[in-house]
């Protein structure tokens, strides 16, 4: 009984003092937390909400101009060059979304089966990754080039490839998947290590062999992976912008035209920071809609 009293009494006594240490915590992390919320809301949240604002005026590059309602979003609707550029973006993350996937595992698989050469394979696939966009854009113009490039060259062929609307959006597709498969990679092999080897020893007893051990082991227990490598590589893709804009301008004849470069067009060079701001916020209602139902469609594979 004594016990328990002196068990009570210091309870109660040090309960300011866990007060104390825990109030002092709970500052230290709202002072660390501090600088990125500033940051998020003043960078982030702040020009959503004015974009949001902007999107229901007919304002301009420089001056905001009188509430119009949503008669942005009704010429959004009927607006062809809109509903063009957004089925170019379409195109081009299906040819960019899956391919960018299936070649960063087959690069991650082939990786993760070397021994002594595996740093430097590394480092050679995930090298065009740190390249900037400039770089990487201005090589591949000169390795395509239709009249002294490499590709033709050695082919044969005489193709403009950022110049015919039949190869320039595909042209872009494979510039921009060598470009960034080397972070995929980086994810598949991560994965393909934390896989226990244990669980492919069981399998080798079980008379598990080749194909089977992909199938059944590597490929379900990488399936968290690749759902996170899909769904970053679909928003980059539907965020397409700089390559589409240095290779090809957009062309030839608006082939090429992503909704992020019809949006730039109208913002700074037809002066419409209000129409802009339209394509802006429906565009963002399209790829957050998107990636929910990937993200869903995906978690049900699982």
């Amino acid at each position: 009984m004594r016990d328990t009293i002196s068990t009570t009494a210091s309870t109660e006594a040090s309960s300011p003092r866990v007060a104390r240490l825990r109030k002092s915590s709970d500052l230290t992390a709202a002072l660390m937390l501090a600088p990125f919320l500033i940051a998020f809301v003043l960078f982030f949240i702040f020009p959503m909400m004015r974009a949001v604002q902007l999107s229901f005026t007919n304002s301009s590059l420089t001056q905001t101009g009188p509430y119009v309602g949503f008669a942005n979003y009704a010429r959004l609707i009927g607006d062809a060059d809109f509903w063009a550029s957004l089925r170019n973006t379409g195109a081009f993350a299906l040819y960019t979304t899956i391919p960018t996937a299936i070649t960063g595992l087959l690069m991650a698989l082939g990786v993760n089966r070397l021994f002594r050469a595996k740093n430097f394979a590394l480092a050679l696939f995930f090298l065009p990754f740190v390249l900037p966009v400039s770089v990487v854009t201005l090589l591949w113009q000169w390795i395509l080039n239709g009249n002294f490039g490499i590709v033709n060259a050695l082919t044969g062929l005489n193709i403009l490839w950022f110049n015919q609307a039949n190869t320039a959006m595909v042209t872009v597709a494979v510039v921009t998947v060598w470009w960034t498969v080397g972070f995929k990679m980086l994810l598949f092999l991560a994965g393909l290590q934390n896989i226990p080897k244990e669980t492919y020893e069981a399998a080798a007893l079980d008379g598990a062999q080749g194909f089977q051990v992909f199938r059944y082991i590597t490929w379900p227990l990488l399936w968290p992976i690749t759902t996170l490598v899909l769904i970053l590589q679909l928003i980059a893709s539907l965020k397409i912008f700089a390559q589409v804009y240095i290779l090809t301008g957009g062309g030839p004849f608006n082939s090429t035209r992503v909704v992020l470069q019809y949006m730039y067009e109208t913002a700074f060079q037809n002066l419409s920071a209000g129409y802009a701001s339209t394509i802006a916020v429906a565009f963002f209602l399209i790829v957050l809609t998107v990636s929910l139902l990937q993200a869903a469609f995906l978690s049900r594979k699982s």
